[in-house]
């Protein structure tokens, strides 16, 4: 039997918990240079590697995990469809505001109410590394795909000691897919500093 705190299963009080932490986080999420993308050559040069990356628009995203929906906003500039999901409310309310035009779910990214088969990419933004069960999820996501879609993950192994490797990731990776190639991005133009930790881009195509 699942274990329970103060009457709510552990895994929904978890849930519940990391929700509220988002919410609150949500108002000054943007300020982060690498979140909100304010600064035009900073925007660009996600634009540029994003592009190199995926097939070409009108390709379907689903940008899981999508924040405020920063690249979600970029993708759909460039003439992408993109389905953002998040489970939290005031990160995707900022979201709708920023891209009205897409559409948007609030729901857990580890298992994401979209519909199967019908997207060209999945793309998550350091969302792997917050899985309790990360192979699990990339299935879910997988299952998302189209035959010959990719997986595009934003991931790293930051300073704090948070998050993972490259070489943990794509082990994950291929877990669940055939082949995986690391990317990795340590110019200060993506993050809008000097960094010293491990910030990557990992891509599979089958």
């Amino acid at each position: 039997m699942a274990a329970r705190c103060g009457g709510l299963r552990v895994e929904a009080y978890a849930d519940a918990v990391n929700r509220d932490l988002w919410d609150q986080e949500a108002e000054a999420f943007d300020s982060e240079p690498d979140h909100g993308l304010t600064e035009p050559s900073a925007r660009a040069a996600w634009r540029d590697l994003l592009l190199s990356v995926l097939p070409t628009a009108p390709a379907r995203v689903a940008d899981l995990g999508c924040g405020t929906g920063t690249l979600t906003r970029v993708l759909t500039d460039e003439g992408y469809r993109v389905d953002g999901v998040d489970s939290s409310p005031e990160m995707i309310k900022r979201a709708r505001a920023k891209v009205p035009e897409s559409r948007f779910v609030i729901a857990d990214a580890a298992t994401p109410p979209l519909p199967e088969d019908e997207f060209d990419v999945v793309l998550c933004r350091h969302v792997l590394w917050a899985m309790s069960e990360p192979a699990d999820a990339l299935r879910q996501w997988v299952a998302l795909l189209k035959p010959g879609g990719i997986v595009v993950l934003i991931e790293g192994h930051w300073a704090t000691g948070a998050g993972l490797t490259a070489a943990q990731t794509a082990q994950i990776v291929l877990q669940v897919r055939n082949e995986v190639h690391v990317r990795h991005l340590p110019e200060p133009i993506y993050w809008g500093k000097e960094i010293t930790d491990e910030r990557y881009l990992a891509i599979s195509h089958r």
